[in-house]
């Protein structure tokens, strides 16, 4: 291992020493050259021992220069004591060409010098895309170094969903699996965890209050593990869900059905943080609708009820808002009702993945390979009467994993070309979310310790899962 740090050390010729447990950066120049992008390609595929001495020296570069995975709590809860507001913060699912996304995330950040943003991967999508927990931090670690993006960085885990199948053949084991998964995360460096136990809220009883027993009583049985295992000086920023993204719309009586029962449960578990935001159903789902030509149907948004509910969860609760899923997928002419709104956050995934995967850079050879391997692996996605375009729109997805290498071993040019009008299009949304200058509040509220690397609790384990949440 001590071999192989040096090796990596020595990408930066100098300007990167050994400093105790970490480093000293000397020329800050050195992190946004090609070295970085050696060094987090030996993080994701180089063997074990290198891949690691990568992932240390990412870590450590990170906390080194102000890359520091952190959490987005203090915000959200100044939001809900009205000290600040008036911009809503997209919460980013990076699943395809990570770093190259990630750069075009950081580099249009900086450019606005937003930081109220998060980058995020949910429970399925760390299989389908093979990116567990530790590996995605390294990433977004480099991609913010690559683009000199110094400030703390809000990485989350999405939708840590409590699959109910699973849950009705044996709960116990359900339960414990999302926070064998948790707890991977945290000891990753995700310091913002999305607790999706909505999958379990039961519409058959009488009372709003015993629909959402079960989703309250877990939900807050899993804010308190959290709070258990959460780093000194870090408080992990927790977000629950009280309406399954693709059903039902939430209401206001269902909202604080869900926190007079979930602040008294909590309660049973110690004196502990509760939740900072609630992720509610007003019209998306997730991915959108894919019509048989392969658009994508136009969503009806309940914009009174999605403001009616942030208003409720600010007032009332203390939390930053409410948080709107499934929106990527929007016209964009929407976007801009989110601020206005105070909507707290926004989550956003599958149309960066399908300009990417539409890129008329992307090769059409490596386009067809990924097809030919859905026709071979992926014909349970395939429902009676889809025509090819719907298939391939819903099941592409699962051939990011398996494609994860070719896509990364693009040419630059090719990779950069993707890059820029993925630029193009997370600047348009961070402009119409008003996230620009956000900065400014990340220095004001946001504290991130210094952390050695050797410190993290990490969880080697494998959280496999056929749920399909994530957008």
């Amino acid at each position: 291992m001590s071999d192989h740090r040096s090796d990596l050390l020595a990408l930066f010729g100098g300007a990167v020493t050994r400093a105790g447990e970490g480093v000293k950066v000397s020329d800050l120049a050195a992190l946004q050259s090609e070295a970085t992008d050696r060094l987090v390609f030996d993080a994701v595929f180089a063997a074990p021992a290198r891949r690691e001495a990568a992932r240390w020296l990412l870590w450590e570069l990170g906390q080194a220069v102000g890359a520091r995975p952190s959490t987005i709590g203090p915000i959200y809860f100044a939001r809900g004591r009205g000290e600040c507001g008036g911009f809503t913060v997209p919460a980013i699912n990076v699943r395809m060409l990570a770093y190259d996304t990630a750069r075009a995330i950081f580099r249009a950040a900086r450019a606005r010098q937003a930081g109220a943003i998060l980058v995020e991967i949910a429970r399925s999508e760390i299989a389908y895309t093979d990116q567990r927990p530790a590996e995605y931090v390294a990433v977004m670690i480099a991609a913010a170094l690559r683009e000199g993006y110094l400030l703390p960085i809000f990485i989350q885990g999405d939708h840590c969903q409590v699959n109910a199948k699973k849950y009705q053949a044996d709960a116990r084991a359900e339960v414990e699996e999302v926070k064998r998964l948790i707890q991977e995360e945290v000891g990753a460096g995700f310091y913002n965890i999305d607790v999706d136990t909505s999958t379990l809220v039961d519409l058959s009883k009488d009372t709003l209050l015993e629909q959402q027993r079960l989703n309250f009583e877990h939900a807050a049985e899993i804010t308190a593990f959290i709070r258990d295992i959460e780093p000194d000086g870090i408080p992990v920023s927790v977000g629950a869900e009280i309406g399954e993204v693709g059903h039902k719309n939430s209401t206001v009586e269902e909202l604080r059905a869900f926190m007079d029962g979930y602040m008294p449960s909590l309660r049973r578990h110690g004196d502990h943080e509760g939740i900072s935001k609630i992720s509610v159903q007003t019209g998306t789902s997730h991915g959108g609708v894919v019509l048989p030509d392969g658009s994508i149907a136009k969503v009806k948004l309940d914009l009174d009820a999605l403001a009616a509910l942030s208003r409720v969860a600010r007032e009332e609760y203390g939390m930053s808002g409410a948080v709107q899923h499934g929106a990527s997928t929007l016209p964009s002419d929407a976007f801009g009702n989110f601020a206005r709104l105070e909507t707290a956050e926004i989550h956003l995934a599958t149309n960066f993945q399908s300009l990417v995967f539409d890129h008329p850079a992307l090769p059409g050879e490596l386009r067809q390979r990924m097809y030919a391997w859905l026709d071979e692996n992926a014909q349970s996605e395939k429902k009676a009467g889809d025509t090819p375009e719907q298939f391939y729109y819903k099941a592409r997805k699962k051939a990011i994993g398996p494609f994860k290498r070719d896509l990364w071993s693009l040419p630059a040019g090719i990779r950069e070309a993707i890059g820029a009008d993925l630029e193009k299009t997370f600047g348009f949304l961070f402009d119409q979310l008003k996230v620009q200058g956000t900065a400014a509040l990340v220095a004001k509220y946001v504290q991130a310790p210094y952390q050695s690397h050797a410190s993290l609790a990490r969880a080697l384990v494998t959280a496999e899962d056929d749920a399909e949440a994530g957008e």
